[in-house]
């Protein structure tokens, strides 16, 4: 079993007062920041290299190197931006917000560090729209750090400025995607942008800037404490640190959890310090292990580590940390159902295989639950999702960004794993587990 030797995002969860700035402080809290201040904006970057921290909002890009990406001012002289994402709208994922809610200081210290290094005087913080008290508290939080002198005309005394504002989505899925966040934040429809160019290069009101997930950035003061090293050796393989998960579902014990990146899912679900297991004689028939848009396991592969390059053999991925636990009760054509009508509705419309493959997968899906399905139909499902995303492997869509993806590999990874269950609809003409809500999704008509 793996042990979690010590917390990152979660150590001071606990502490009174951990969400203000005189609790935070009386923790040692910005000291790190003033240590991180004292090098140059390069050593910064190289030692987030080091500590290989890695983005955590689900690609798990390793986030000193799209540090780099951002051209010097004498190639581009242009202002540069940072925007943290805090539009947490994938489903099963609830962990950002409980950073914001928390301990919402040691995000904006990660800012100060992240802008000092890049050379970024104002950062966004764009933040999901349903989150009515973390916006609250973060927004206290940054009123507290402006009025206390660690934003403003001198970050930290230093002759630098920094202005920091939190900006509301209107809870639309598709601005958690990082060009469509900085369509949003200019005053557009949330409509994704072509790449290249990228962010780093052509960002925000065209200028350069770096995306970066509120996890991630809040990793930052602790990598500032305690080194580089000690970061990347809390972690596993090319993965430093720890992570975040949230595990919902049919598990006993539900919740958010911080934990080492060589804890397998099977440890994550039956550990006493986590999932508790299932509800007794009950077992695992299915597990989505980064969010829904992550292609589904079986219950036999559940042994995979948490840590983002160890679910490519699998064909799946680590996400965004939302692990979702379905049982041997659960209909699994009902939960991709479930899983492909968000898509359908979520999708911008801008990209023509997304706009029209969701929504007719979602109807198939209907049709076969509904007891209505007829030979040809899982072909035909299939054909559809390959032609928006073919699966494996994972990123070779057809649309501008991945949402096409997001909604075509849960439906190729369902079928493709659990045919047998889609089969039975077809043959029995209708749904063998009848009109209860089953599963981790529970009941929608």
């Amino acid at each position: 079993m793996s042990v979690l030797s010590e917390k990152v995002i979660t150590r001071d969860w606990e502490r009174p007062n951990q969400n203000t700035l005189a609790g935070y402080k009386a923790n040692g809290g910005y000291k790190a920041a003033m240590k991180a201040l004292e090098l140059p904006p390069a050593a910064i970057t190289d030692e987030v290299k080091k500590s290989q921290l890695r983005g955590r909002g689900g690609a798990g890009f390793p986030t000193g190197l799209k540090w780099s990406f951002v051209p010097s001012l004498e190639k581009n002289p242009k202002p540069r931006y940072l925007a943290i994402n805090a539009d947490e709208s994938e489903p099963g994922t609830a962990k950002d917000r409980f950073i914001l809610e928390k301990d919402p200081h040691l995000l904006l210290e990660g800012i100060a560090i992240a802008c000092y290094a890049l050379g970024a005087h104002t950062c966004y913080i764009y933040s999901r729209g349903e989150f009515k008290y973390p916006s609250a508290v973060l927004d206290k939080a940054i009123a507290e750090a402006t009025a206390d002198g660690i934003f403003g005309k001198k970050l930290l005394g230093r002759d630098f400025e920094l202005n920091v504002y939190q900006v509301r989505g209107a809870g639309a899925y598709i601005c958690g995607e990082e060009t469509a966040l900085l369509e949003s934040l200019e005053g557009k429809k949330g409509w994704p942008r072509l790449k290249p160019p990228f962010p780093a290069v052509v960002g925000l009101f065209g200028c350069p800037t770096v995306v970066n997930n509120v996890e991630t950035i809040a990793s930052l003061p602790r990598i500032f404490e305690k080194g580089a090293e000690w970061f990347s050796k809390l972690g596993f393989g090319k993965s430093g640190g720890t992570r975040l998960v949230t595990v919902s579902g049919a598990v006993n014990r539900p919740g958010t959890y911080e934990v080492a990146m060589d804890t397998s899912l099977r440890e994550l679900i039956y550990d006493a310090a986590y999932g508790q297991g299932l509800p007794e004689g009950r077992t695992v028939k299915a597990c989505i292990p980064g969010g829904s848009s992550a292609p589904v396991l079986t219950g036999d592969e559940l042994d995979v580590k948490l840590e983002f390059d160890a679910f490519k053999p699998l064909q799946s991925m680590a996400g965004s940390g939302g692990v979702m636990v379905m049982d041997d009760t659960a209909c699994m054509v009902r939960c991709l159902w479930r899983v492909s009508r968000f898509y359908a509705e979520e999708s911008c419309g801008q990209c023509t295989p997304c706009r029209e493959g969701q929504p007719w997968m979602a109807r198939i899906l209907r049709k076969i639950e509904e007891g209505r399905g007829e030979r040809g139909d899982l072909d035909t499902l299939l054909g559809v999702a390959a032609a928006v995303a073919p699966w494996p492997p994972i990123g070779l869509g057809t649309t501008i960004c991945a949402l096409g993806d997001a909604g075509a590999l849960p439906v190729q990874s369902f079928v493709t794993k659990f045919r047998e269950d889609f089969e039975q609809h077809i043959r029995l003409r209708r749904c063998p587990k009848g009109d209860k809500p089953w599963g981790v999704f529970g009941d929608f008509k």
